[in-house]
């Protein structure tokens, strides 16, 4: 039995699995936002409850997928967007409040990885997994198996330079200015005019074209997945591959633009399969 936690901005969601990945138990609850202590007595809450319904009285392997990254020279957590996270030793207070070894990955490396498993980019030798939501993160898998880096941070195009003339280039949090998760989030969108705004949706094609570009450029996947919010608007599939054209490196771009199978639900299930079978 495999459980999974997403940790969000927002919301934290649990999934059980059973083990030939079927659904056992699926819940969600707010996230204590900016109350690190409060944040880890949720999960471990989660987990113990959800053992408990399912009522097997198995222990279940855990794994957590969260706004950001574990450092691999301290065990702290860095680059997250829940800035509460920063610097905690978050996989060793899980570990101390569940008793057992927890998995930790960021959340786009955890949706690429149940896309890629059984979802709308399986059989894809090469997978590149987009969040388009509150932030914009991106996650890689080859052959079935999620690609960390030496740093960690393999697939985090959000905090590259949007490439092209933008005359405005706001400042992220990450303390950078121009960031592609500056132009391409959810709150981007909205305040430059919305989806329902024409002229706001084509600067936004036009820059998600160009950023993903950069990406096909550089590891040319076979499959780019979307999610997060922004992945509902259809006619990005459509639109977007139209345009990233005039900026890939070759004559004919091979790379599809899908939508994910799983929804809201892709990234927890991509946790609880950092346990494989």
């Amino acid at each position: 039995m495999r459980i999974g936690v997403d940790l969000g901005g927002t919301k934290t969601e649990i999934i059980v699995l059973a083990d030939d990945g079927s659904e056992l138990l699926r819940e969600r609850m707010p996230t204590p936002r900016g109350d690190y202590a409060g944040t880890v007595a949720a999960i471990a809450g989660l987990v113990k409850t959800a053992e408990q319904k399912v009522g097997t009285g198995e222990t279940a392997s855990v794994g957590v997928g969260i706004p950001g990254a574990e450092s691999l020279t301290t065990g702290l957590i860095k680059n997250a967007n829940s800035t509460w996270l920063i610097g905690q030793p978050l996989r060793a207070d899980l570990e101390s409040a569940l008793g057992r070894p927890v998995r930790l990955a960021n959340d786009a490396n955890c949706f690429a990885l149940s896309e890629a498993s059984d979802g709308a980019a399986e059989g894809a030798g090469v997978a590149f997994g987009v969040i388009l939501g509150t932030g914009v993160g991106g996650g890689i898998v080859v052959d079935g198996k999620v690609l960390a880096g030496a740093n960690a941070i393999a697939g985090e195009w959000g905090h590259n330079p949007l490439p092209g003339d933008e005359a405005v280039r706001p400042r992220c949090y990450c303390g950078r200015t121009g960031c592609i998760e500056t132009f391409l989030s959810g709150p981007a969108l909205a305040a430059d005019g919305g989806a329902d705004n024409a002229a706001a949706m084509a600067r936004y094609e036009a820059r998600l074209a160009r950023a993903l570009a950069q990406v096909i450029n550089i590891l040319d996947p076979d499959v780019i997945v979307l999610g997060g919010g922004i992945s509902n608007l259809d006619r990005l599939y459509d639109r977007v591959p139209r345009l990233w054209g005039d900026h890939v490196f070759s004559d004919a771009v091979a790379t599809r633009l899908v939508k994910n199978l799983y929804g809201d639900s892709s990234g927890v299930r991509g946790a609880a399969w950092l346990w494989p079978k």
